[in-house]
């Protein structure tokens, strides 16, 4: 099968459209055939092998998993003997984890981690959904209705996500992105836009029930600054940057960590929970429209690398999918 590798940290000139043996599912797996496969910031810095800390993770002196990808959505071709809850033909989407191998003709994933495909999304629309909408719910899964919420970063991956489940709980969103962006996010439900290039939403005398900060560029304080007394700050790690830290925008989460037993405000840090509970809030929230996936650009599988690089210089709005069948 065709599939995306690499086998050194580095830029995209690091990755290979090359034929890789098809994978065969274990008893507990099933087989899948990909028709498509979505970008993250994590392959970006699983590419890049940064911050250098993620390499504990990555793989110290390489990537430990040579083909590159997560999220992925297509059709069952084969289940393994212990596999009862699906069949082939079934059109399924998921998300690989640290596992990756997305970018590829085929691969092989447990049962009990994919989710029947939403009828109402096509196979792009369905791979843009994973990691980013799971990441977005589990941050504001507690938003009451009337709270005000401001996303900081609300055009990306993570951000199109959380405008929409923010406002599908009730809440008032502001939503920070450039002007470009702006009638984007109105789109999705945002009920303010502040065009960072013009107001720091630091400097207002607004404040709000939750802030939701998805760039991992200001500080702590100035995050904190815009908080009711009893406010949460949800924090994500940041996406992708100039790159070639120890930390990177993980330097932000560490001294919360520190901070947070001091201070009146909650401050959490936020990572994808895929658990059932949360798959079926989520595919409720799919089926129902009140939370659409958007895609900005599609690129075959060959054409994976400039993708990435897409994401990295152009600064991709919403999602990138990869079309492989």
């Amino acid at each position: 099968m065709k599939a995306i590798v690499q086998d050194r940290y580095g830029s995209t000139s690091t990755l290979k459209f090359s034929e890789v043996d098809s994978p065969t599912p274990r008893s507990n797996e099933v087989l899948v055939r990909v028709h498509a496969a979505a970008l993250n910031a994590y392959d970006w810095h699983a590419m890049r092998g940064d911050p250098y800390m993620a390499r504990l993770v990555f793989g110290l002196g390489g990537p430990k998993r040579k083909i590159r990808g997560r999220d992925f959505a297509g059709q069952v071709e084969a289940v393994g003997s212990a596999v009862t809850s699906l069949r082939p033909g079934d059109e399924v989407y998921g998300d690989l984890g640290d596992a990756n191998g997305a970018f590829a003709e085929y691969v092989c994933v447990p049962a009990d981690s994919v989710d029947l495909k939403p009828a109402n999304l096509t196979f792009e629309q369905a791979a843009a959904v994973p990691l980013a909408a799971i990441t977005a719910l589990t941050g504001l899964r507690d938003v009451n209705v009337g709270e005000r919420v401001l996303i900081n970063g609300a055009s990306g991956g993570v951000g199109t996500f959380a405008v929409q489940i923010a406002k599908a709980f009730g809440a008032h969103v502001t939503a920070v992105c450039s002007k470009r962006n702006a009638d984007l996010v109105s789109s999705l439900g945002a009920d303010r836009v502040v065009d960072y290039t013009q107001e720091d939403f630091a400097r207002t005398e607004d404040c709000y029930d939750i802030v939701f900060d998805l760039v991992g560029n200001r500080s702590l304080t100035d995050l904190r600054s815009v908080l009711t007394p009893k406010g949460t700050l949800l924090l994500c790690g940041g996406g992708i940057y100039e790159g070639g830290s120890l930390f990177g925008p993980m330097r932000l989460v560490i001294k919360a960590r520190f901070v947070s037993p001091f201070v009146r405000h909650r401050l959490r840090l936020v990572m994808a929970e895929a658990s059932t509970e949360n798959r079926t809030a989520l595919r409720e929230l799919l089926e129902l429209g009140k939370v659409k996936p958007v895609v900005d650009r599609t690129y075959q599988l060959a054409e994976t690398a400039e993708a990435l690089r897409y994401l990295e210089e152009d600064h991709a709005r919403a999602k990138v999918v990869i079309t492989v069948a």
